[in-house]
This record gives structure tokens, C-alpha cells and sequence, in this order.
């Protein structure tokens, strides 16, 4: 008897985690017939801790997308304070926000890997005396990223706030 109950609860755990996954909701009936997520992220934030949490589930966001056989054409584009966020001048900040622009460098170069275009608004990093030599790699000046945001939006890209 002791062995019949020991299989079926070896039985029953190694199914759980299909039962588990069966029960996940997923995204179905809004991604139907979509082949392309494009999207803009808007992000003018001012937080590093707060940024961080975002850009780990813009990552999960880019995951859920391939996951459900949507390819992803994502942006992020920093404007307003979220500059400073992403530059490696680091003067204004205090030693205790090192760790997590530390993260959120990290979070820019997977999210570049995976393909992710960023931008960085011209018009922020100047009024926020930032060089634009100083954003972390891949992230492009532009001019002004309300016209990017414009233009995108334009050619389809849904535009998702991250304030």
C-alpha cells in the first residue's frame, strides 16, 4: 500500500507543473491573427528603482511575446528625467542609487541583445545638462522623441506610457 500511495504522489508531482501550466492564462484572443508586436516604449521616469522593475517586465514582455509566436519590434524611448537614468554620468546621483543604475545598465545590454532599439531624446538630455555621448552604448540621440513617438505611432506601433 505504502507503494502504491509513494507512486501516485511521484505520479501527481511530476504533473503538477503541466496542470500549473495548463491553468496560465496567456494572450490568445488579443494577439490573434498578430504576427508583429510592435511597440514603443514611452519611458520618462525618474526613479532608478522603479525603472528597473519596468524594464524586468518589459523583458518578460518581449518573453511572452515570442512565447505566444509573436516576433517583437520593440523601442524604448527615454525622455524627460529617465535620461539621467541611462547615461553613465553619474554626479547628480547618490552613492546608493549605484546599485540599481548598475541594474539598469545591465537591463539596457540584455535588452539590446534580444534585438530592443532604444532612443534618448535630445531635447531631455540637453535640458538636463546631459552629453549624449554619455548614454550607455546602443542608445541613440535623437532629436526629440515626442516626433519619434509621432512617427511610430504612424507606422503602427502601439505607444505604451512609463511614467
Amino acid at each position: 500500500m505504502k507503494m502504491t500511495n509513494r507512486l501516485l504522489l511521484l505520479l501527481a508531482m511530476a504533473l503538477l507543473p503541466l496542470a500549473t501550466l495548463a491553468d496560465q492564462p496567456d494572450d490568445a484572443a488579443a494577439l490573434e491573427g498578430v504576427e508583429h508586436g510592435k511597440v514603443v516604449f514611452d519611458i520618462n521616469n525618474a526613479s532608478a528603482s522603479s525603472l528597473n522593475l519596468y524594464l524586468a517586465v518589459i523583458r518578460e514582455t518581449h518573453d511572452d511575446l515570442v512565447r505566444q509566436g509573436v516576433e517583437p519590434d520593440i523601442l524604448l524611448a527615454f525622455r524627460g528625467p529617465a535620461v539621467t537614468l541611462v547615461s553613465t554620468d553619474r554626479e547628480r546621483f547618490d552613492l546608493t542609487d549605484f546599485d540599481a543604475l548598475d541594474q539598469i545598465a545591465d537591463h539596457i545590454a540584455d535588452l539590446q541583445m534580444l534585438g530592443v532599439r532604444m532612443e534618448g531624446c535630445g531635447v531631455a538630455t540637453r535640458l538636463f545638462q546631459i552629453d549624449n555621448n554619455t548614454l550607455l552604448e546602443g542608445i541613440k540621440p535623437v532629436g526629440n522623441t515626442f516626433v519619434s513617438l509621432i512617427g511610430y505611432q504612424a507606422r503602427g506601433y502601439a505607444v505604451i506610457p512609463i511614467y
